[in-house]
């Protein structure tokens, strides 16, 4: 077995009727697992779950190699009613199996790795749709059965919601960050401490901040938020599956975009985008100088990555203007106090 790997989790999760999966928790994911641990987990794969024996055996493996922490978890499982799955990916490659593509979604909300961080190609296709319910996840081709078994408990099978990723807050809270509605963060997404997340506020996987921030708006699959930075309510930022292409969207530190405002292009540090201003790569912009005189036009892809800028919006011509953003974005320190 090689001395390195890329990551390891040990989890719990759910089964379908066919033994599919569905989903898994792991506790305590890890990058970059110790050699020691490596030789504990020969001969195992990453879908099949393990039975008493097998999780007996691993056990053992992990206190021999000095992992107490691993081996104390593995004795926490053995009683499960639940399926055990411990998956190891040698290499940081595309997910193959629904627990690779889950570790790697809690890699990222454990901040063990960063926004693009991990090789995250066809995870759409490896995840399955499922119902997430108040009786855990369920496969939709089994919610109507379920639904009639509660119903004749007497009870109402409640569903948050129909989706291929779960919520982030059902696996795992990150340390200094305030989420207002839980639903409207999805697992894999990765929070900076001194976050705050509100209501309207929205954080896809493989997306995030790196705090602190006040998110109001919409971040998109693959936009990172720099850290100081608000978006205003409403707000939109273009993902790589909202129209950004293969272009990476991201908004540097302490920059402000206005309520219902939207980016389709990078920014880079201390800008402003006026409120209801949609800047998208093919925008034409006129630039103005520290006096207000016309210098060009250009089209807002070439402003890409630069900084202290300010984007708005000509209330008499309805042109979209470009100004040196002259005034510091200072973020009030109590709004984004975490104690």
């Amino acid at each position: 077995m090689t001395d390195t790997a890329f990551a390891y989790g040990l989890g719990i999760g759910t089964h379908n009727s066919k033994g599919e999966w569905l989903e898994i928790y792991f506790p305590r994911p890890q990058l970059r697992p110790s050699p020691a641990l490596l030789e504990a987990l020969s001969g195992l794969d990453n879908n099949t779950p393990l039975d008493r024996a097998a999780l007996e055996q691993l056990k053992a493996g992990l206190e021999e190699a000095g992992e107490s922490a691993e081996a104390e978890l593995a004795a926490s499982l053995l009683d499960s009613q639940a399926p055990v799955v411990a998956v190891l990916l040698a290499e940081d490659t595309a997910p193959t199996t629904v627990p690779e593509g889950y570790l790697k979604l809690h890699l990222l909300s454990h901040r063990l790795v960063e926004p693009h961080g991990t090789v995250l190609d066809g995870l759409f296709g490896v995840l399955p749709n499922v119902a997430w319910t108040s009786e855990g996840a369920i496969a939709i081709d089994e919610l109507p059965a379920r639904q009639l078994a509660a119903r004749l408990r007497g009870e109402t099978l409640e569903v948050s919601c129909v989706d291929k990723f779960p919520k982030m807050t059902n696996y795992v809270v990150p340390a200094g960050v305030r989420i207002a509605h839980t639903a409207r963060v999805r697992l894999g997404a990765y929070l900076g401490e001194g976050t705050t997340v509100m209501h309207e506020g929205f954080v896809n996987f493989n997306a995030g901040t790196d705090g602190p921030g006040m998110i109001e708006g919409r971040i998109s699959a693959g936009v990172r938020v720099g850290s100081g930075s608000d978006l205003g309510g409403g707000c939109s930022t273009m993902g790589t599956l909202s129209g950004g292409g293969n272009v990476i969207i991201s908004v540097g530190k302490e920059c402000l975009i206005g309520a219902n405002a939207g980016i389709g292009i990078p920014l880079g540090d201390r800008c402003t985008v006026e409120a209801g201003l949609y800047v998208t790569g093919g925008t034409r912009v006129i630039m103005r100088d520290n006096d207000g005189k016309a210098v060009e036009t250009v089209k807002a892809r070439e402003l890409s990555g630069k900084s202290d800028l300010l984007l708005r919006r000509n209330s008499e011509t309805g042109a979209v203007e470009c100004l040196t953003n002259k005034s510091a974005i200072e973020l009030n320190a109590e709004l984004h106090a975490h104690n």
